[in-house]
This record gives structure tokens, sequence and C-alpha cells, in this order.
């Protein structure tokens, strides 16, 4: 999967990531993320609240301190085919993410200076 830009949330503890390669927005309350296949900005950033289901790009826990945008049905989008596909921190005991690649607070910091628009994130088991 090709990264294509990232969020990140401001105020948080902690070194904040590197990511001098990327587009980068800054998350706020309003961000979000449609995972609706039935309205028109289906897979495609929004603003809240929206009257459709969409991910929340300012959580209250840590794991979209920092989000890479993939290229996951994003150019040619097919409804239902699969929608906010990010790459972010894990969850506690790495907890399963839905459909998301996640890694840990650490391991993002190690990436994110590596991370370019089009590079790909190859993902094995």
């Amino acid at each position: 999967m090709a990264v294509v830009a990232a969020f990140v949330r401001g105020g948080r503890r902690g070194a904040p990531f590197r990511l001098p390669g990327l587009p980068l927005r800054r998350a706020r309350a309003e961000d979000g993320w449609s995972d609706e296949p039935r309205h028109p900005a289906y897979n495609r950033p929004v603003r809240l609240p929206l009257t459709a289901s969409a991910e929340t790009m300012q959580r209250e826990d840590a794991l979209y301190d920092v989000v890479v945008v993939l290229d996951w049905n994003l150019r040619s989008r097919a409804r239902g085919r699969g929608s906010a596909i990010f790459f972010h921190i894990a969850r506690p005991g790495f907890r399963p993410t839905e459909g998301c690649v996640a890694v840990t607070r650490r391991d993002m910091g190690r990436l994110a200076p590596f991370l370019r628009p089009g590079a790909r994130l190859a993902v094995r088991r």
C-alpha cells in the first residue's frame, strides 16, 4: 500500500513524530474520514459531524497521535471495498484493528522519518 499523507495530533506528551517527507495536517475535532459506502464522500476526509458513519481523526486515546493515510481504495474508489485504512499506533497488547496497519509508538518513531508520498508498505504476517 502506498503512503499518501499524514494527520498528527498536537498537545500530547512525549516526543513528537518527525515526518519531514509527508504532507501533514494537524487533526482537529471536526476532522473525520467517511466509512459509509453509500455516502458521496466514501473513503475521503470529511468534516464532522456527518450524518453518515465516519472515523474520528482526533481520538481521545493515543492510536491516532499520528495517522498515515494509505492508498487503499482511494484513487479508484469502489464502494464497500474498504475505507479508512491507515498506518497508526497499535492498541495495548496489539488488539486487532479494523483493517489498519498498527505498530508500537517506538516503531512508528523509527519509521516516520523515512515515509514519503508513494513509498510502499509491505505487510506480512
